[in-house]
């Protein structure tokens, strides 16, 4: 692909990892620093050109395209930007169209809000030479578990249709107290998105919000203990923001270290006793390849903080944890 110039007409040839997008976010990616109005502005006025003619902003590209970029200016980054970090994450699997990452808690799956830089641009800066990576879908901030990403536009789009279908078998693994008696409940609670006062993003079970099903998995009990803990699986029907935490926080059993729904005296009594972030992990993920169409799962064992709470609780329900780990 050519450089961008501020004083000539550029002509940029598409490949295979811009196929099928639309040309206005194409632009968007490649013209950095130029604001969104001014993108739309030259694809209003003609200046930019898909094979020689005229395009809409609605218009998909194919491998192969020619398009005319005319001079444009792009704002230089800062002298006093801070480098990308390094990143750390094991990668669990990795073929020519995916890789899946074991994304720790803490780190935000991409930047904004206040985040310079998150999981998605360490990756680019570490393969600098990536012609393209995308963000299958997200985890929350302080969720950690299997993230998976796409390396090539087609698998995007073939992974991002069976997430629409529901094709995605996503489950999780949480930790609850209360005396939780169902070896399997289905749980079908209708969410609302708000905002807070301070603008924060929140949650609520609302009868006219969108349809949310979670379907959980008993895997281990201490009912003894005080309070009473529980060990599920969290099986996700569906993918709205939040889901798995305000359906159990609706239902009495709130997550351990939820600092947004869950029991907040309760957190930081976990604190004392070692368990010092959400016990919220993405353990599995089994979904068809994009390229090959066989099954294919990913699995992220509980990370040492969450095992060695289980561990320390005692019991067979540190069995039963291994084994969601490894029977299904």
């Amino acid at each position: 692909m050519n450089e961008l110039s501020k004083d000539a007409v550029t002509w940029l040839t598409v490949g295979e990892e811009s196929a099928g997008q639309r040309i206005d976010n194409f632009l968007v990616r490649i013209l950095k620093g130029v604001p969104k109005s001014h993108v739309y502005r030259i694809l209003r006025t003609g200046e930019v050109r898909v094979n020689k003619g005229r395009v809409g902003a609605e218009t998909r590209l194919a491998s192969g395209d020619v398009v005319r970029l005319p001079p444009v200016r792009l704002a230089k980054p800062a002298a006093t930007s801070r480098p990308v970090p390094k990143i750390a994450a094991p990668i669990l699997y990795e073929d020519e169209a995916i890789l899946a990452i074991d994304k720790p808690a803490g780190l935000a799956v991409h930047g904004g809000s206040g985040i310079a830089y998150g999981l998605i641009e360490q990756l680019r800066a570490a393969r600098a030479d990536a012609r393209f990576l995308e963000l299958v879908h997200r985890l929350d901030r302080d969720t950690s578990g299997v993230l998976l990403i796409a390396k090539k536009r087609a698998a995007l789009v073939a992974l991002h249709e069976q997430l629409r279908d529901g094709a995605f078998d996503k489950r999780y693994l949480v930790l609850v107290r209360g005396r939780w008696r169902d070896e399997k409940r289905t749980v079908r609670l209708s969410l609302h998105k708000f905002a807070t006062r301070e603008g924060e993003r929140r949650v609520r079970v609302e009868e006219d919000g969108r349809e949310a099903e979670t379907v959980f998995h008993r895997r281990g009990i201490w009912a003894d203990h005080d309070p009473p803990l529980a060990l599920l699986e969290a099986e996700l029907r569906t993918g709205r923001t939040h889901q798995i935490r305000v359906h159990l926080t609706h239902l009495g059993f709130p997550l351990a270290g939820d600092d947004k729904y869950g029991d907040f005296a309760w957190n930081k009594a976990l604190a004392k006793e070692g368990l010092r972030r959400m016990f919220l992990h993405a353990w599995k993920l089994a979904f068809i390849h994009p390229t090959t169409g066989q099954s294919l799962a990913v699995e992220s064992q509980l990370p040492w903080d969450l095992a060695s709470y289980v561990a320390q609780l005692g019991g067979v329900a540190g069995d039963n944890a291994r084994a969601a780990r490894s029977d299904r």
